[in-house]
């Protein structure tokens, strides 16, 4: 069974940093595309980043035009874990953020974790 185990998440500054790490349980890590969406109290998940593997040992990032910039995606394979690297916090970045992920043939993400909490004070 696929499990995914976010951290990092909690209370910053306007201006600060966090970064937030996603342990994922699941055999050719290297190949899934993995991504952070973010969603807050009755509104829609919004996608915040991917990380995708495109042939050898070369990946894509993709951000949505609200973090460009400012945060970050990346992977250790060696650790089956994806980081969100988050800097420039800003109050409208508070949001539960989750980690997802899909095999490569697949169209949508069918693994996800179960969030974590990140509030940015003004």
């Amino acid at each position: 069974q696929v499990q995914l185990v976010e951290s990092g998440g909690g209370l910053v500054q306007a201006g600060g940093s966090l970064r937030l790490s996603c342990a994922i349980s699941v055999r050719a890590f290297s190949f899934y595309t993995t991504a952070w969406f973010r969603q807050a109290p009755g509104k829609e998940r919004e996608f915040v980043a991917a990380h995708s593997w495109t042939g050898g040992v070369t990946y894509l990032a993709d951000y949505a035009d609200s973090v460009k910039g400012r945060f970050t995606i990346s992977r250790d394979n060696g650790k089956n874990t994806v980081y969100l690297q988050m800097n420039s916090l800003q109050p409208e970045d508070t949001d539960i953020y989750y980690c997802a992920a899909r095999a490569r043939e697949s169209r949508q993400y069918e693994f996800w974790g179960q969030g974590t909490q990140v509030t940015v004070s003004s």
